[in-house]
Formats: C-alpha cells, sequence, structure tokens
C-alpha cells in the first residue's frame, strides 16, 4: 500500500480550512483553575480560621469555667476563713467575759467567806473576853492606866468612874498604884464589870468594853457590837 503525500503532510489547499490556534484560550482555562484553587485555599482558610476561632472560643470558655471556679472557691474559702475567725473571736470574747464573771464571784465568794470568817473570829473572841473579864478582876487595870497616859494627867487630878463590883475590889490597888496623881475613884452602877470611864480637865476617855471593842472591830472593817440580844443578863 502505498501512503500518500497528504497523509504526512496537509496539502496547501486544505490550509485554508484549517483555523489558527488561539493561546488565548488554554490562559483563560489555567486563569480559572488558578482562581479556583485560589478560592478553595481561601474557603479552606476561612474553615480553618472558623475551627481556629471555634477551638479558641472553646477553650477561652473552658479556661473561663475554670478560672470562676477557682474563684468561687477562693471567695467560699475566704468566706469560711472569716466566719471561723469571727467565731473564734466571739468564742474568746464570750470566754474572757465568762473569766472574768467567774473571778468577780469567786471575789465576791472569797470577800463573803473572809467577812464570815472574821465574824466567826470575832463573835469567838467576844465570848472568851467576856469569861476573861468575869473571871480577871485585874483586866481594868490597864485601861486606866490606858486612858491617864491619854490625858497626860501627870501633876492634874481625874475622876475614874468604876463599876461597883471593880471598885469594891480595886480600889486601894487603883490608889497605891496611881498615888501620884490626884485620882478621885467614883462608883458609877451604869457601868459594867471591865468598864471605867476617865475624866480630867473637861475631856473624857470612854473606856467601857462597848467603846473599846467597837474601835477594835471597826480596824477590821466590822461593826459588829458588843451586845447581843442572846447575851445572857
Amino acid at each position: 500500500m502505498t501512503m500518500r503525500n497528504y497523509d504526512r503532510f496537509i496539502p496547501g489547499e486544505e490550509i485554508k480550512d484549517v483555523s489558527q490556534w488561539q493561546f488565548g484560550a488554554i490562559d483563560t482555562a489555567a486563569q480559572l483553575l488558578q482562581a479556583q484553587v485560589q478560592a478553595r485555599e481561601a474557603q479552606e482558610e476561612l474553615v480553618h480560621a472558623e475551627a481556629q476561632r471555634q477551638q479558641a472560643y472553646q477553650d477561652g470558655y473552658a479556661a473561663g469555667v475554670v478560672q470562676g471556679k477557682l474563684a468561687a472557691e477562693q471567695a467560699l474559702q475566704q468566706q469560711m476563713r472569716d466566719f471561723l475567725a469571727n467565731q473564734a473571736n466571739d468564742a474568746a470574747t464570750q470566754l474572757a467575759q465568762l473569766f472574768a464573771s467567774a473571778q468577780r464571784q469567786l471575789q465576791e465568794a472569797e470577800q463573803v467567806m473572809a467577812q464570815g470568817l472574821l465574824a466567826l473570829a470575832c463573835e469567838l473572841a467576844r465570848q472568851v473576853l467576856r469569861r476573861e473579864l468575869a473571871v480577871d478582876t485585874q483586866a481594868v487595870l490597864p485601861v486606866i492606866k490606858e486612858a491617864l497616859t491619854l490625858l497626860a494627867t501627870e501633876h492634874k487630878t481625874a475622876v475614874v468612874k468604876l463599876a461597883p463590883a471593880d471598885l469594891a475590889a480595886l480600889g486601894e490597888q487603883i490608889q497605891a498604884e496611881f498615888g501620884g496623881l490626884g485620882l478621885t475613884l467614883r462608883e458609877d452602877a451604869g457601868l459594867q464589870q471591865g468598864d471605867c470611864v476617865v475624866e480630867s480637865a473637861g475631856t473624857v476617855v470612854d473606856g467601857t468594853v462597848p467603846k473599846r471593842w467597837q474601835r477594835a472591830v471597826a480596824t477590821l472593817g466590822l461593826t459588829s457590837g458588843w451586845e447581843h440580844n442572846d447575851d445572857p443578863a
């Protein structure tokens, strides 16, 4: 088989039927393809950015939840500490008040006990003194001497009043013991055994037992009288 020449070459007469190739169509297609690629990349970037934004939002929300929870826990813990501190302060204040009240009550009780013991001691002393005065007929002599000393009756006269029983028992002894003084002894029925009243130059020394007792207990802060209603007559 013989191949014709125009099987390999295009005859000139046929060239007029061939249109000239234009590269513009290829360029447009390439640009369109590039635009599609760019659009797809832009879309992917948008999707990626949105995903990043969503992830950031979720991360921020989670972090906010954690921070809020942590802040709430810290606030609750601080409230608990404040509450416990206030409770401790209130308890300490109440304890201090109770202690002070107990101290006051204890002091008051001690004072009452001390006063009671002192009153009891004074009552025992009163009973002992009454018996001593009934037995010891010399008990009034120191009282007379003390009264004369208080009056400073040297070279002066004095009047000494005694109970009838004491004057009868001690009159001569008193005159002998205080012979250097101008003493006048007088009986006073209103006086009891152990009593004496000394007068000199208008000055009176009350040496009666009730008066001496009153002065003695007054130094102890007491007002216990010498005579009691239940004392024997």
